[in-house]
C-alpha cells in the first residue's frame, strides 16, 4: 500500500478527530487541522496550506450546522454560505495528482421525505429545504462534474467522541450509566455505522481510486431507537426504563450501501450489539471526566422532530 500524505479538516469535530487517531497507525502520514490551526474560510491561507504540504488526499470532514443542539440553524443566516466557501476554497487549491474526500449527508436526499433504504442514483429527486441539506446538495452537484472528489454520504455515525448530550447511543449509555430513564421522543429507524469500521471504509478508499463520485457509507443493517435502547441495557448491569414521549414511527432515514459494496468487495460490520457494548465500556470507564448535569437537564430532547419532519444529526 502506497504510504498517503492526507490533510484532515474538522479535526476537532467527532468524524475528523476519529481519523486523524486511526489513520496515522495505518501508514498514513496525517495533518490535521481544527479551525483554530486552519481557516477553512480564508481563501488564500487554504491555498498556501495545500501548496506547502502537497497532500495526496483531502478529507474534508469540517461542517457547519445542521445539529439539534443548535436547534437545526434556526435563526442562522450562514450555514449554507459556510460550508460552500469551506468546500470550494479546498476544491480550488487540489493540484493536479491530488483528491478529496468530503464528508456528505443523508440529508442532501431531503430529510423531509421518508429514505427507506435509499440509493445513490435518487439523488435530485428533491432539494432540501433546510439550510445544511440544501449545502450539502449544492457541494454533491459540483462534485458531478469533477474527476478528482468523492462524497461519502453519512446517514448515521456512533462511537467515542461524538456529542454524549444529545446523540442518542452515546446519551442513552451515559444515562443508563446515571441509572436515569432511556427518553425516545419517537421511535425511527436508522443507519448507525460504527465509527471504527467508518475509519476502515475511508482507509479502502484511500487506497484506490474511486470509481464513482457519490456513496452511500451505511452499514447493512438498520436499527430502530427501542432496538438500541435494548442493546444498551444488554450492556448494562442494570436496565434502564425506556420512555417513549410520541406514538408510531418516524420518517426512516436509511441508504443502501450496494454500490459502497460492489466498490470494496464486501464489508464486515460491527454489529450493533457489539458496538454498543465497546461504546458502554468506554463511558463507564469515564464517567466522572463527562458533564453530567447537562445529560440530566437532558436540554436537547425537546429539540427533537416527530413524525412531520426528522433531522439529520441522530
Amino acid at each position: 500500500m502506497k504510504s498517503f500524505k492526507v490533510l484532515v479538516s474538522g479535526a476537532s469535530g467527532f468524524v475528523g478527530r476519529s481519523l486523524a487517531e486511526y489513520l496515522p497507525g495505518r501508514g498514513y502520514e496525517v495533518h490535521s487541522f481544527t479551525h483554530r490551526t486552519l481557516d477553512l474560510l480564508d481563501e488564500a491561507a487554504v491555498a498556501e496550506k495545500l501548496g506547502s504540504l502537497n497532500p495526496d488526499v483531502v478529507l474534508h470532514c469540517a461542517a457547519a450546522g445542521g445539529s439539534r443542539k443548535t436547534g437545526y440553524d434556526a435563526g442562522s443566516t450562514d450555514v449554507v454560505s459556510k460550508n460552500l466557501r469551506m468546500f470550494f476554497n479546498l476544491a480550488r487549491s487540489l493540484k493536479p495528482g491530488m483528491r478529496m474526500l468530503t464528508m456528505g449527508s443523508g440529508a442532501e436526499y431531503d430529510k423531509r421525505h421518508s429514505l427507506p433504504k435509499i440509493p445513490e442514483d435518487r439523488f435530485d429527486s428533491h432539494v432540501p429545504a433546510d439550510d445544511y441539506g440544501y449545502a450539502k446538495y449544492v457541494i454533491s452537484k459540483y462534485i458531478e462534474k469533477t474527476d478528482n472528489i468523492t462524497c461519502l454520504r453519512i446517514f448515521g455515525l456512533y462511537g467515542k467522541y461524538e456529542d454524549y448530550s444529545y446523540k442518542f447511543i452515546s446519551n442513552a449509555i451515559v444515562k443508563n450509566l446515571l441509572g436515569l430513564p432511556i427518553v425516545i421522543n419517537q421511535n425511527v429507524k436508522f443507519d448507525y455505522l460504527w465509527i471504527d469500521d467508518f475509519c476502515a471504509l475511508v482507509g479502502r478508499f484511500l487506497e484506490k481510486e474511486p470509481a464513482s463520485r457519490h456513496y452511500n457509507v451505511t452499514p447493512s443493517e438498520s436499527a430502530d431507537l427501542l432496538s438500541l435502547a435494548d442493546a444498551v441495557n444488554s450492556a448494562a448491569k442494570s436496565k434502564s426504563e425506556v420512555k417513549v414521549l410520541s406514538p408510531g414511527l418516524n420518517a426512516e432515514y436509511t441508504g443502501s450501501n450496494l454500490r459502497l459494496l460492489g466498490e470494496l468487495g464486501g464489508f464486515n460490520f460491527t454489529s450493533y450489539e457489539s458496538g454498543v457494548k465497546q461504546l458502554y465500556a468506554y463511558y463507564a470507564a469515564r464517567l466522572g471526566e463527562l458533564d453530567l448535569e447537562t445529560v440530566r437537564k437532558d436540554p436537547f430532547i425537546k429539540l427533537c422532530k416527530t413524525s412531520g419532519g426528522r433531522a439529520a444529526d441522530i
